[in-house]
């Protein structure tokens, strides 16, 4: 069925997908990885298509930016299209010198600044994490690609621009490796439906360094992730 947001049918969707935040990134998947890739959406052009790849079905969908976006997709996929598995490929930037640009980070928890669990009338704090399942074996995909990887914490932020300047330094000093805008909600849709969910991140920018990668090399040059997560289906 068709929802405002995605006009693609149950059947147009494989039951697991990839989601990376930029529809643009979600069609280079499609054209260079994918093998009879079909777009089945394209509604506010965030495009999905699916296909297959070593003869596995899979669906490749862009999310957007921010938990709001990313709420809404993976809501709608596995409450309404009945995906069971959800892999975010993004990007994120590091806050600590234990990763490098271009470094592949598993999240196996999203803190977040977010109210987004307030939704759920819960008796305490969420603790939003990866379905440890797919952590592990995109720690042993990495592996026998010989890619390398780091597993950790992260923080999903609301605030892209933040006038705290100390804002990622703090949650540094409590061992978060990277921030980034989406994982902690991927996490709580996944944690509430029953499904299964792993955020993997490309570090496009060192905001202790000070190094970045260009808008061209986010779209396209995320191969190792790319890689790791078609590997794992």
């Amino acid at each position: 069925m068709a929802t405002p947001h995605n006009k693609g049918n149950i059947q147009d969707i494989a039951k697991t997908v990839l989601m990376p935040g930029d529809p643009l990134r979600a069609q280079y998947i499609a054209e260079n990885f994918l093998e009879d890739a079909v777009k089945f959406t394209d509604v506010r052009n965030m495009y999905g298509f699916t296909g297959y790849y070593n003869g596995k079905r899979v669906t490749v969908m862009g999310h957007g930016m921010g938990m709001p976006s990313i709420g809404i997709y993976t809501h709608e996929l596995f409450n309404f299209y009945d995906v069971d598995t959800i892999i975010r490929i993004g990007s994120a930037g590091a806050i600590c010198k234990k990763v490098e640009l271009r470094d592949l980070l598993f999240a196996m928890g999203a803190s977040t600044d977010s109210n987004y669990a307030m939704q759920y009338g819960l008796p305490g704090t969420f603790a939003p994490i990866a379905t440890y399942s797919l952590l592990e074996k995109a720690v042993e995909t990495a592996k026998k690609l010989d890619i390398k990887y780091t597993v950790g914490n992260v923080i999903s932020t609301d605030v892209f621009y933040n006038n705290d300047e100390k804002y990622n330094d703090k949650w540094a000093e409590m061992g978060v490796l990277a921030v980034e805008m989406e994982a902690a909600a991927l996490y709580m849709e996944a944690a509430k439906a029953g499904k299964n969910a792993l955020c993997m991140l490309t570090i496009s920018d060192h905001l202790v360094d000070k190094e970045y990668l260009s808008t061209e090399e986010r779209q396209t040059g995320f191969t190792n992730m790319m890689k790791v997560a078609l590997e794992m289906i």
